[in-house]
């Protein structure tokens, strides 16, 4: 006798919580997105109002003025998406380049001596602001702050006390002097244009930065701590090493152009680089990095960088008053704010499948 087996139904299957955005929204909600395209609004503008900008010879010179920026705010983007802020970036470049030229100078040693000792001054500087924002829980904004202040005395007290001025002595006869001009501040041909060699460094760094941050461990710790630094330290987390790397990269970054600008005019004005902290944070914020962390790119940073060098230059080119610039900054960080805010909320939306 045959029996007939039944086969219970199917149990309903539950509804599925994973993120279903269009790919509009995929694209919208990338950080560099925005900044992309007001790059490109920006740069048809300036070559409809501003003829000298179409010359392949001023779009290097844009570039030359971007990446001046463009590499320290490259530390200072990740740091940002780190969660954390430095305003002791500007004075540090100027700090590290009067370390190089007044000691060697005083000293008649060779110039390499002091191009090492001012990166070692300038990642204790670092170090000691990462460690002190992790270690007493102060903003970072207040110990940076007050390491700015304490740094601008300093360069211009001690200068004047060694040098009698505000500025160094030339440098270009001391010894070392060819090696580290061709690596931090030479220029090469290429057809008619001259591309300084900051332009490729800048590339490189912002190539170098877009790999730890998305290929690396190293860019999800730093994702995670700016996202949420006791959430990240729950799972393992180094949130104090990374902070403490972080800020050192900036400083590390901040040598690099304090280098560059000692060797590219062979003297440094002790005032010089104070508030340009502000532009590397603009440049961030510009390029798609939230200022509450966790949120950002270095492609993005780079547009930023781009749109700040094609602007100071461009409102020169199109014969309009030099003082506007600020104000367009000012509107820049504006619409980036909020443009950051909406785009942020894109990322994070959900719809249920």
């Amino acid at each position: 006798m045959s029996q007939t087996v039944t086969t219970p139904p199917a149990a309903p299957t539950e509804a599925s919580n994973r993120v279903t955005l269009g790919w509009s929204n995929r694209l919208l909600a990338r950080p560099e997105v925005g900044a992309l395209v007001a790059a490109i609004v920006i740069f048809i503008f300036f070559l409809i109002v501003a003829p000298a900008f179409r010359s392949p010879a001023s779009f290097f010179t844009v570039l030359y003025q971007s990446s001046t920026i463009g590499i320290v705010a490259v530390g200072v983007g990740m740091l940002m998406i780190g969660g954390e802020f430095d305003l002791s970036a500007g004075v540090i470049v100027t700090t590290a380049g009067l370390v190089n030229a007044m000691f060697c100078y005083q000293l008649g040693i060779n110039l390499w001596v002091g191009a090492i000792l001012g990166l070692v001054f300038a990642l204790v500087i670092g170090f000691l602001n990462g460690y002190l924002v992790v270690r007493t829980g102060i903003p970072s904004f207040l110990i940076t702050l007050g390491t700015f202040f304490v740094l601008q005395g300093a360069n211009l007290g001690v200068t004047k006390l060694v040098t009698g001025s505000v500025s160094t002595p030339n440098i270009n006869q001391m010894d070392g002097y060819q090696t580290l001009d061709a690596i931090f501040a030479s220029s090469f041909k290429v057809g008619t244009v001259t591309i300084e060699i900051t332009v490729i460094w800048w590339f490189l760094f912002v190539a170098l930065s877009a790999f730890i941050l998305q290929r690396t461990r190293i860019g999800n710790w730093i994702y995670a701590v700016g996202g949420n630094a006791d959430s990240a330290r729950a799972v393992g987390v180094p949130v104090r090493a990374v902070k403490i790397g972080l800020f050192m990269t900036v400083s590390f970054l901040g040598w690099f152009i304090g280098m560059h600008t000692l060797y590219k005019f062979d003297t440094l004005q002790a005032g010089n680089g104070i508030g340009n902290e502000f532009l590397y944070i603009i440049a961030a914020v510009v390029g798609g990095t939230l200022l509450t962390g966790g949120f950002g790119n270095a492609i993005g940073v780079a547009i930023g960088a781009f749109i700040f060098g094609m602007t100071s230059l461009c409102i020169v080119y199109a014969g309009w008053d030099p003082n506007w610039f600020r104000a367009f900054l000012g509107v820049m960080l504006l619409l980036a704010v909020m443009v950051n805010l909406y785009v942020k909320k894109l990322s994070t939306s959900r719809k249920v499948g």
